[in-house]
């Protein structure tokens, strides 16, 4: 967006942990007698309200996401990634992204823009507890020679010691497993030209310097990956 800073990727990691650290904090049990101090009450939220119920954001994820992501979290639209499955820190740090207009895309931004640190603290908490959908069967046979490429490939680049030995993801890093391909190939794409935002350099960097056609076979892979759990390499 015109007239804005580049915004640190580390930044929107350290200010997601904390809204979840402020999340958490608010659903411990308190003492007797003991007053939460106001200060305390405020940080993080910019002195927002008490975050809403869970079943609120249920049924405004359902009013304002379920249309293009799915009920279950598992959307039918090629270009538009799954929810279903991905860690909740990963998802309120693109909610904030989306939400200062560091990632591009203008239907998330329209639609993160009005969301208070609590709404980003109850939409990630929600969609942190919709559990991994499988990918419908594939309307034509898997092709095995790409996918033990994409797995030697996948080896070769570190995409399991980051992702995970089933590419489930966890904490800031996403479940990449039968995520839609055409969604794994354009983020691949975006952070191979800088154009989509990492948490570190460590996603630019490790795809920066590879081919295209790779990207390709990475993301045909990971779209059709169910297991089993592959051997580390050394």
């Amino acid at each position: 967006m015109a007239g804005r800073r580049p915004y640190p990727a580390s930044c929107a990691v350290a200010l997601a942990a904390a809204l979840l650290a402020c999340a958490a904090a608010a659903q411990q049990p308190k003492k007797a007698g003991t007053a939460r101090p106001a200060s305390a009450a405020a940080a993080g939220t910019g002195g927002a309200a008490s975050p809403a119920p869970a079943a609120d954001y249920a049924q405004r994820f359902a009013a304002q996401c379920a249309s293009c992501h799915g009920a279950n979290g598992r959307s039918d639209v090629p270009g538009t990634p799954v929810l279903a499955g991905q860690p909740s820190f990963y998802v309120i740090t693109q909610l904030f992204l989306f939400r200062e207009g560091r990632r591009d895309n203008e239907a998330m931004t329209a639609v993160a823009k009005g969301f208070t640190d609590n709404d980003l603290r109850g939409f990630s908490d929600y969609i942190g507890t919709l559990p991994p959908v499988p990918a419908p069967p594939p309307s034509a046979p898997t092709d095995e020679a790409r996918m033990r490429q994409g797995q030697e490939l996948a080896q070769q680049h570190k995409c399991f010691f980051c992702h995970g030995f089933d590419l489930s993801g966890g904490q800031q890093v996403p479940r990449i497993a039968q995520q839609h391909e055409e969604y794994l190939r354009a983020s691949l794409q975006g952070f191979r030209t800088g154009r989509r935002p990492g948490y570190t350099q460590a996603m630019i960097g490790a795809v920066s310097r590879i081919p295209a056609q790779d990207l390709d076979t990475l993301a045909y892979f990971a779209a059709h990956f169910t297991g089993p759990t592959p051997t580390p390499t050394r």
